[in-house]
């Protein structure tokens, strides 16, 4: 593989261990990996893309392969312009191919030159989403397991304060 840029797409709302596990396997992959914040206004998040950037550039402070960056458009007009030639989209189950397919096809009819690789967590997170960690911390459940020390922190707080507890 030769060596090019990889974007790391996502909402991450907020990242979890397996976001945190894909981006691991791309850097073994890739010299540079851009964990993006993409801004999607059919979404509404907890967290402001500010505080997501902020949390997984804690997570990944140090590791000088991986940058992370907040993009609101069309994500092949930004790859194009980091020069990147990867997008990195991470499988969890069967039920996530079909939509993750459909969304490759569409970027390399927008953009020939940047391909996606598919990246698979591993087993202990391929049931894990934000939606479900963000539920189980509403819900006053431990997400312990499911995300860092510091992001667990962040979102125990924000749901509170959004519950009024």
């Amino acid at each position: 593989m030769k060596q090019q840029i990889a974007i790391y797409p996502g909402t991450f709302d907020p990242i979890t261990e397996g976001h945190i596990d894909v981006v691991r396997r791309a850097t073994a992959l890739f010299p540079r990996v851009i964990v993006l914040v993409a801004k999607n206004p059919s979404k509404q998040p907890l967290f402001s893309d500010e505080e997501r950037m902020t949390m997984i550039r804690e997570i990944f402070k140090g590791h000088r392969r991986v940058a992370v960056d907040a993009f609101d458009g069309l994500l092949v007009d930004y790859a194009r312009r980091q020069k990147a030639g990867v997008i990195i989209r991470g499988l969890r189950a069967v039920s996530d191919f079909e939509y993750e397919f459909q969304m490759a096809l569409t970027n390399r009819k927008l953009a020939r030159t940047i391909d996606t690789v598919f990246l698979v967590p591993d087993e202990r997170y391929t049931y894990l989403t934000s939606s479900i960690v963000r539920e189980v911390a509403r819900l006053g459940g431990d997400v312990s397991d499911f995300v860092p020390p510091g992001v667990r922190k962040r979102l125990i707080a924000a749901v509170s304060q959004r519950s009024g507890r």
